[in-house]
């Protein structure tokens, strides 16, 4: 059994429903997609200050079905910081069951955000 990662908060959690299913009855794939996307872009954007755009998807992979119901955590990590990009690793743990509470790791990708100003060109990444 997984655990969710201690002292670390989540860039995002969420609560999958039943409109959130594919038609075997899990969570579309694509929807978890976008949160993660989400998550990683909160990340990016705050270590930009400012606005970001998704360039790349490394990888994704998905590792146990979403279960509606399921409360999901995201995790985001600086992989890299570029001159205008930002590299982010995300985690997705999913809460199941409450009554018999069990936690699984259920995907983790890898994105790259650029910094954009307003006219959507690169910028760069402002440093700490």
């Amino acid at each position: 059994m997984d655990r969710l990662p201690e002292n670390k908060l989540p860039a995002l959690r969420v609560m999958t429903m039943p409109a959130d299913a594919n038609q075997n009855g899990d969570i579309f794939g694509g929807w978890i997609m976008s949160h993660v996307d989400i998550a990683g872009g909160v990340l990016a954007g705050r270590t930009a200050r400012g606005r970001v755009a998704t360039v790349a998807v490394k990888e994704f992979i998905f590792k146990q079905p979403v279960q509606v119901g399921d409360v999901l955590s995201f995790y985001a990590d600086l992989v890299r910081i570029g001159n205008t990009s930002i590299t982010v690793s995300v985690e997705v743990y999913a809460e199941r069951r409450p009554s018999d509470p069990k936690v699984v790791k259920v995907t983790e990708a890898t994105l790259t955000y650029v910094a954009i100003d307003r006219d959507g060109r690169p910028r760069t990444v402002p440093r700490s």
